[in-house]
């Protein structure tokens, strides 16, 4: 499951800033881009969670 966690804030930080600029209020705009970025922060961190095949080949052929 952790490896789709960086696929999941992905989208949710789209998500966030599609909503919040459609709104029209002064603050949701800067509000929605932080959101996003924190979104997209906890992102780059599950990609270590992400699969690496290589990696898996070479410790199987050693």
């Amino acid at each position: 499951m952790k490896r789709y966690l960086t696929l999941i804030f992905f989208i949710l930080s789209v998500v966030i800033l599609i909503i919040g600029l459609q709104i029209n209020q002064h603050w949701s705009s800067i509000a929605s881009w932080g959101l996003a970025f924190i979104s997209l922060i906890f992102a780059t961190y599950y990609t270590k969670y992400i699969p690496n095949d290589k990696r898996d080949e070479n410790e199987k052929n050693s």
